[in-house]
């Protein structure tokens, strides 16, 4: 079975999207409420791809997928930004970062 990590400081986002892809793909589904969290995690746990938010408090979601590329261990796992921004310019920019996809 794959598994996503889902790094979200909302607790009902988390919820939502836990739900949505256990029930609708059959992911195993592994959580953190920050970006060191989810780094850690990551790291310890190896998931299958990333579902992050880009905004966060402390470490957004940005600068988290930074900091996991920079790391040998986390660097290949597919990573999905996940936001409210709506522009184009945010959505290239986050593209440009060099994420999978931006939701």
């Amino acid at each position: 079975m794959p598994r996503i990590l889902i790094i979200d400081d909302e607790d009902d986002i988390r919820e939502v999207a836990s739900l949505a892809l256990e029930a609708t793909a059959g992911w195993e589904i592994l959580t953190a409420s920050n970006g060191q969290e989810g780094i850690q995690r990551a790291a310890k746990e190896k998931p299958d791809a990333i579902l992050m938010d880009v905004m966060m408090p402390g470490m957004d979601g940005p600068t988290t997928f930074k900091a996991m590329q920079e790391n040998p261990e986390t660097a290949g796992i597919p990573v999905i930004l996940l936001t409210a921004k709506v522009q184009g310019v945010d959505q290239r920019r986050f593209a440009g970062l060099g994420v999978t996809a931006v939701l």
